[in-house]
């Protein structure tokens, strides 16, 4: 094809992806569809914001063939899920959400919305009420205790769904899709891990489905005959007492006929790692759920899981194993995810690196509206390279990590004449380093992608082998330096560590020393002992390599818990693989002491010496800014301005670095008066 300049336009190899589909009386113009996922940006009072609004258009902008919106209240508050949840239990809501349909059909998309009920997963807290489901069962482990609904409560909800789809129907949504998985109400009522009911709801898979049917046939009764309805099921419960795939397939049979579309997920609130993907788990390792589904049924199939590569998506499609491709964190890190895998260079896609922080991290317990870790403009996208310097400016990014990649990036894409040192032959810092665990491989895709654009840019220069001083930097007249140094372990003075630590004959490491050693580790490590001071993401890092290799591992950590900060996705999946191999969980217990082959530690005062092989201190981070106070003195009294990123300022996450690199930078550059 030629755009309007006449230049000839490349399109990938993707046909299956980029083929329409024709379900009822919707042609969806592509297999991409963005998957429903809570934000956090509507208001208090459950309308939907015009940031909100902008986040879904630009996913509609970026080529995304089907938006399904996240899900819905549809009776408030006793079915409300999160703090700031969209409503749709009222026709006041409607205007709001017409605007939203209308700015996406604009861009060519269809957009569907998720209706749904909380039921148990639903908090007194904030309902002020006790929560609802099919039994007394809580919804996940030390859940609140909720009421049975009677039946005809159950009528009454069924019906709310049916308005809550008219309305749906009234704003300009083109497909109706009903939340029956995750541990929602639904959901409570389909698994007999929350449903021990002996009336018509529970005991069979029948009895169990009959809730569900009874909505499905409201919502079609209020939807008529052209719109798709979509139903979204943990195919696979993946717990102890829940449905198996095999019992999906059971109970869809009394759901089928009432269906259009099956979005295939899995897993409920104690498997989340397996409903919201943690790293380790490859590209659409989903996909055999929805073809187990499909060959079934012959019904058009959602997957997702992990898909970040174009030719995945294909494959799967291809191969018959669904229909439609689900993305959802693969589209907060890049609304252009399809027009980018369809017109232009795939490697121009911003991958997800399935960190969970800025995402999960901020809305399940944060409370706080949706960020990602690689993408600091989830909101306004990139509108920032629309605004360009208006007088001649130097920028020096001192350090290759991530945060300083996304300063020179920035910062050239403006205007500006960029130049990076970075002290070793490569860019890309920590994220290169940690990526070659080979459980957080997708890391490498972030500073990947930084490099590739980087080398786009024709005024920026990046000079690798340089250790940075203020001679050097001087050379290049900066108007802005910005220093991103990044960080190294941190290695307290505990006695024998530093005499011991990586040293010949001895056992003892740091998670460098670890990430360096990986080629010299066995696949079998059964009978090796490994201790692994420090129970944050470093540690479990480590622990995550050596457990399933059969090795026995302790882990020490000094507070009262082990993974403490991590996302509800990565906290759960550590646990699971903790109990699976035995880890000894060693909680307030501090080192004392180390020694070549053992380290002592102390718990309520009590003393114990922890043999091992191999024996790492993975204590987290500090900043490392060994240039910083040189250059603040040698560059004082000039016009010179200066500025500390990243995690040389502070050791923290890889979105804050990002962040800073991105919006720092800009607003640096806007009260300077260079760029407008």
């Amino acid at each position: 094809m030629k755009d309007i300049t006449g230049v000839e336009k490349m399109i990938n190899n993707f046909n299956h992806l980029f083929s329409p589909l024709k379900v009822r009386g919707l042609t969806i113009p592509n297999r991409v569809v963005m998957m429903p996922m809570g934000s956090d940006f509507a208001g208090n009072d459950g309308e939907i914001s015009d940031e909100h609004i902008k986040y879904y258009e630009l996913r509609a902008r970026g080529g995304t063939g089907l938006i399904i919106v996240e899900n819905v209240c549809i009776k408030y508050p006793e079915g409300s899920n999160g703090t700031t949840q969209l409503r749709i239990d009222k026709d006041a809501f409607i205007p709001r959400l017409f605007k939203l349909t209308e700015v996406c059909h604009r861009h060519g998309a269809y957009v569907g919305v998720q209706i749904n009920h909380a039921g148990a997963s639903a908090m007194s807290s904030r309902t002020g009420m006790q929560p609802v489901s099919a039994s007394t069962l809580p919804s996940k482990p030390g859940g609140e205790k909720p009421r049975p609904l009677t039946k005809e409560e159950l009528v009454s909800i069924a019906k709310d769904y049916g308005n809550a789809a008219k309305r749906a129907l009234n704003a300009g949504f083109d497909l109706i899709e009903i939340h029956a998985g995750h541990s929602y109400l639904i959901s409570q009522f389909l698994s007999p891990s929350m449903n021990d009911r002996t009336d018509e709801f529970g005991g069979s898979a029948e009895n169990r489905a009959r809730f569900c049917r009874m909505i499905i046939d409201e919502v079609r009764k209020a939807v008529g005959a052209q719109v798709p309805i979509s139903l979204r099921l943990s195919a696979d419960e993946l717990v102890v007492g829940g449905n198996t795939l095999e019992d999906c397939l059971e109970y869809l049979e009394y759901l089928n006929d009432g269906v259009d579309i099956f979005d295939v997920s899995a897993a409920l609130n104690q498997s989340i790692q397996y409903q919201i993907d943690v790293p380790y788990l490859e590209d659409g390792w989903r996909s055999y759920m929805a073809k187990a589904v499909r060959d079934k049924f012959g019904k058009p199939t959602i997957t997702m899981g992990n898909i970040r590569n174009p030719q995945i998506a294909e494959d799967i499609i291809a191969r018959g194993d669904a229909d439609l491709i689900g993305l959802g964190r693969g589209l907060i890190a890049d609304p252009d995810w399809a027009n980018k895998a369809r017109y232009g260079d795939v490697r121009d896609i911003r991958k997800c690196i399935s960190c969970n922080t800025g995402c999960v991290a901020n809305r399940i317990g944060g409370n706080k509206p949706l960020r990602c870790a690689i993408n600091p403009g989830v909101v306004e996208g990139e509108d920032y390279k629309k605004r360009r310097v208006v007088k001649p400016c130097s920028v020096v990014v001192v350090g290759g990590g991530t945060a300083g990649l996304e300063a020179a990036c920035t910062a050239a894409e403006v205007g500006c004449n960029v130049t990076l040192l970075e002290k070793n032959d490569h860019v890309g810092g920590l994220s290169v380093e940690i990526s070659k665990i080979p459980a957080k491989k997708r890391l490498g895709d972030f500073p990947a992608y930084l490099k590739h654009r980087a080398s786009k840019l024709n005024n920026l220069t990046i000079k690798t082998g340089v250790e940075a001083n203020s001679d050097i930097i001087k050379a290049y007249k900066p108007d802005l330096v910005v220093n991103a140094t990044g960080s190294v372990p941190l290695l307290p003075p505990i006695e024998g560590l530093h005499e011991n630590l990586g040293k010949e004959g001895s056992g003892v490491y740091s998670i460098i020393d670890f990430i360096n050693r990986l080629d010299s580790y066995a696949d079998d490590l059964t009978g090796k002992k490994v201790v692994i001071v420090g129970g944050g993401a470093v540690g479990l890092d480590v622990m995550e390599f050596f457990a399933p290799r059969g090795a026995e591992v302790s882990i020490v950590e000094m507070l009262p818990a082990i993974g403490r900060d991590l996302d509800a996705s990565t906290s759960s999946a550590m646990k699971e693989i903790m109990t699976k191999h035995s880890v000894r969980q060693m909680t307030n217990t501090a080192l004392c002491i180390v020694k070549p082959h053992s380290f002592t530690v102390k718990h309520d005062d009590a003393a114990e010496e922890l043999t091992f092989d191999y024996g790492f201190v993975c204590l987290g981070m500090r900043a490392y800014a060994p240039v910083w106070e040189s250059i603040q003195k040698d560059f004082e009294g000039t016009y010179t301005e200066l500025l500390n990123i990243g995690d040389s300022v502070r050791a923290r996450r890889i979105i804050d670095g990002v962040d800073a690199g991105r919006h720092l930078v800009l607003n640096t550059l806007e009260r300077l008066g260079f760029i407008l």
